[in-house]
C-alpha cells in the first residue's frame, strides 16, 4: 500500500490514512448487527431505537475520515500550489498506447462504475422506502434530491481537492467516504438517511472530472478522444447496470437496504485500486518529487515544460477571443444538454420503477428490466468511442441526443398506450443518455480555450447534476407529472439542445486544442 498513498510523503502520512480507512470499516461493521436483527421482518428497521455500537460507529467515521484526509494532505503546500501553475504537462501526440495506458483505463473504468453505481441506485432503493417508512413519495423524494444537491457541490468542490490533494489522493479520499455512507443501509429513521444521501453525493460529484484530468494528462493526443468517451461510457453504463444486477439479484432478499450496504465492499475495492492509479506527473513535480514524477512521465511518454509568463506570446490558429455568440451559443447548447440529461438520468429514469409497479410489474421485474436494457446499452459505449474519433465528435454528440429523443416519445408511446412494451422505451432512453454523458464532458474539454476549460468543464457537469435536481425538487413538491408529461416536458429542452448544438458546436476530431488559444504557448525550451 506504500505505493497507493505515496502522494502523502512519509510513513506517518501513510499509516494515518490506513487508521482512517479501519476506522471508517469498523464504524459501518459496528452497523451491521441491528441490520441482521430485523432478517425475520424482512430487514425493516423502521422505529428501532439506535444502539450505542450504532452511535458509536458514526463518530468513528467521522473520525475515520478526517484522519484519513491528514493522510493525504501534502506537505508545504502554499509552495507546492505556486510551483504547480508554473508547470505544464503535454502529452505526446503519437505515441502507441502502452500496457500502462491500458491498465489505467481498466482501473478507471472499475471506479468509475464503483462511483456511478451510487446515484444509479437512488432509483431502485425509492419505492421500499416508501412502503418501509410509510411516508408519501414527495418526502422519500428528499433522499434523491439531497444526494444531487452533494452532487452538485462536489462537481465544483472536488476540482480544488484535487488541485491541492492531487488526483490520484483525491479519488482515495472519496473511496473512504463512499465506505461510510455505507450506514444509509442501517439506518432506522429517513431523516438520517437523507443527511447520509448528501455525503454520498458530495463524495461521487467530482470523480467524473477528475478521471478525466488525469487521463487527459496521461493519454497520447491522438488517443484522447476515443479514450475518454469510453472509459466515460463504460463507467456510466457499468455503473447503472450494476445497481441495476444488485436490486434486481439481492433487493428481493435483503430489501432495498443492500443497495446501500453494498457502499462498504466496493468502496474498499476502490482504496485497493489506488494501488494502480498513478499520480498526475505535474502534481508530483509542483511537490519537488521530480524522481516519481520522471517514472511517471517515462511510463506514458509525457514530457513537462516550465512556462515562462513574461516571454510575449506566439499566436498560433484563430485568435477570435472566447467570449461573444459563438462562445455563448457553445455554452448554452453544452449546458442544455446536460440539463436534459440530468432530467432523464435522475429524474425519469428514476421514476420509471415506481411507474412500471403502478402499471401492475413487480419491483423484480421492473428491476430486471432496468437491469437488461443497461446491459443492451454496454455494447454501444464501444461503438460511441470509435464513432467519436473516426467519424465526428460533433455529429456522434448529435446522434446520442436524438437517440435519447427517440426514447422520450418510446416513453409518450407507452404512457398513453395500455398495452405498449417498456423494453424498448428504456432501451434507447438508456443507451442515449449513456452515450450524451460519455461524450458530454470530453466535447466540452476540446471545445473551449485552456484558461477557461476547467471551469467550463466544470459548469457543464454541474448542470447535468442540476437538471436532475430540479427533477427532484419536482417531486418533492407533489407535482410529478404523469409519464406522458415527463417525456415531453424533457423533450423540449432536449430537441432545442439538438439545435443549438448542430448551430455552434464545433468538429473537434484531430483539431490540436492548441489552435483554442489565442494566446499561443510560451515555455522554457530548456525543460527541467
Amino acid at each position: 500500500m506504500s505505493e497507493t498513498i505515496s502522494t502523502t510523503g512519509g510513513d506517518r502520512r501513510l499509516w494515518a490514512f490506513v487508521l482512517g480507512v479501519v476506522a471508517v470499516t469498523i464504524g459501518v461493521l459496528l452497523h451491521l448487527p441491528m441490520f441482521w436483527m430485523g432478517r425475520d421482518m424482512g430487514f425493516r428497521m423502521v422505529g428501532m431505537p439506535m444502539d450505542s455500537g450504532m452511535i458509536a460507529g458514526m463518530y468513528l467515521i467521522v473520525a475515520g475520515i478526517a484522519v484519513a484526509a491528514f493522510g493525504l494532505l501534502p506537505r508545504n503546500l502554499s509552495q507546492q500550489m505556486a510551483a504547480s501553475s508554473q508547470i505544464a504537462v503535454s502529452a505526446p501526440e503519437d505515441a502507441p498506447l502502452s500496457w500502462a495506458h491500458w491498465r489505467l483505463m481498466g482501473v478507471l473504468v472499475i471506479a468509475l462504475v464503483i462511483d456511478i453505481m451510487k446515484p444509479a441506485s437512488l432509483g431502485f432503493t425509492i419505492p421500499g422506502m416508501i412502503d418501509e417508512y410509510g411516508v408519501p413519495r414527495a418526502t422519500v423524494s428528499l433522499v434523491p434530491f439531497v444526494a444531487l444537491v452533494g452532487t452538485v457541490l462536489g462537481s465544483f468542490v472536488w476540482g480544488w481537492v484535487a488541485d491541492i490533494y492531487g488526483r490520484k489522493a483525491s479519488i482515495l479520499l472519496s473511496a473512504v467516504m463512499f465506505v461510510g455512507t455505507s450506514i444509509c443501509g442501517a439506518m432506522p429513521s429517513l431523516a438520517w438517511n437523507i443527511g447520509m444521501c448528501f455525503m454520498m453525493g458530495a463524495a461521487a460529484g467530482g470523480m467524473l472530472p477528475v478521471t478525466y484530468a488525469l487521463l487527459a494528462e496521461m493519454m497520447p493526443s491522438r488517443h484522447r478522444g476515443w479514450s475518454l468517451v469510453l472509459v466515460g461510457g463504460l463507467g456510466a453504463v457499468g455503473g447503472y447496470a450494476a445497481a441495476s444486477l444488485i436490486a434486481a439479484w439481492l433487493e428481493p432478499i435483503y430489501s432495498w437496504r443492500i443497495l446501500w450496504l453494498a457502499n462498504l465492499p466496493s468502496g474498499l475495492m476502490l482504496v485497493v485500486l489506488g494501488t494502480f492509479i498513478p499520480e498526475s506527473a505535474k502534481f508530483l513535480m509542483a511537490r519537488g518529487r521530480r524522481a516519481e514524477a520522471q517514472k511517471v512521465m517515462t511510463q506514458f511518454g509525457s514530457t513537462m515544460h516550465r512556462i515562462v509568463p513574461d516571454e510575449p506570446a506566439a499566436p498560433r490558429g484563430p485568435t477570435s477571443a472566447p467570449i461573444g455568440r459563438a462562445f455563448v451559443g457553445k455554452l448554452a447548447a453544452l449546458s442544455l444538454t446536460a440539463i436534459g440529461w440530468g432530467l432523464v438520468n435522475f429524474g425519469l429514469l428514476l421514476w420509471l420503477p415506481v411507474e412500471l409497479i403502478a402499471r401492475g410489474y413487480s419491483m423484480e421485474v421492473s428491476s430486471r428490466l432496468l437491469a437488461a436494457s443497461a446491459l443492451i446499452a454496454l455494447p454501444t459505449v464501444f461503438l460511441v468511442a470509435w464513432i467519436y474519433s473516426a467519424w465526428s465528435a460533433k455529429k456522434s454528440l448529435l446522434a446520442a441526443i436524438a437517440v435519447t429523443l427517440l426514447g422520450l416519445a418510446g416513453v409518450l408511446w407507452l404512457a398513453l398506450s395500455d398495452h405498449a412494451s417498456p423494453v424498448l422505451p428504456v432501451a434507447l432512453l438508456i443507451i442515449g443518455s449513456n452515450g450524451i454523458i460519455a461524450m458530454l464532458l470530453p466535447y466540452a474539454a476540446e471545445s473551449f480555450p485552456l484558461r477557461i476549460r476547467g471551469r467550463t468543464t466544470g459548469w457543464v457537469a454541474a448542470c447535468s447534476k442540476a437538471g436532475g435536481v430540479l427533477a427532484q425538487a419536482l417531486a418533492i413538491l407533489a407535482i410529478v407529472p404523469t409519464l406522458a408529461a415527463s417525456a415531453l416536458m424533457i423533450a423540449v429542452p432536449m430537441a432545442l439542445s439538438f439545435l443549438l448544438v448542430w448551430r455552434f458546436g464545433r468538429e473537434t476530431r484531430g483539431a490540436d486544442l492548441r489552435d483554442l488559444d489565442p494566446e499561443g504557448h510560451v515555455f522554457d525550451k530548456s525543460g527541467f
